[in-house]
């Protein structure tokens, strides 16, 4: 009976060391991957003075007449059930965005001038445009007002049991 309980033990002992080697074999597959999605801003607190300087850069590399926003509170984000992120929380925070544009493809031009910023991940949850009555031949002023919905997302590991993290 001991030797067949020293045998489970061995067995036991074997299992967990094969699951440390494959546990380590993915940390190493997966790793540069998981630094650059931190260094992006996306795993970890949210990065709201880097979403601001983004905001702010997108402004002046594409000249636009500026940028106000508003940013709501963290919460959890929506649709995270759909893409089963496992032992991970996706979290969003909402901002919003007034631009003044002189035509419809600069709101598609300072879109994507903030994402190549690589200050986080967002996405755009809508967007309204508005013609503004800027009267007859003025050059070089806004045309139309943009109003956008942005959610900015952030992935944080589910905290675990007592160890008062989040």
């Amino acid at each position: 009976r001991e030797l067949a309980q020293q045998h489970t033990l061995q067995r036991d002992a074997r299992a967990q060391l094969q699951k440390a080697g494959d546990d380590k074999e993915i940390i190493g597959r997966y790793l540069n991957d998981y630094r650059y999605l931190q260094q992006l801003g996306f795993v970890g607190e949210e990065q709201r003075i880097n979403w601001l300087e983004g905001l702010r850069l997108t402004n002046r590399e594409t000249q636009m007449f500026g940028v106000d926003y508003q940013i709501s509170a963290q919460q959890p984000y929506p649709y995270a059930s759909e893409l089963d992120p496992g032992q991970l929380t996706l979290y969003q925070s909402v901002m919003k965005v007034n631009l003044r544009l002189l035509h419809e493809g600069d709101l598609m031009r300072f879109l994507g001038t903030l994402a190549q910023q690589g200050v986080g991940v967002f996405s755009v949850n809508q967007c309204v445009m508005e013609r503004i009555d800027t009267g007859e031949g003025i050059r070089n002023q806004p045309n139309l007002r943009a109003d956008c919905e942005l959610a900015w997302i952030t992935l944080r590991p589910t905290a675990a049991p007592g160890d008062g993290k989040s």
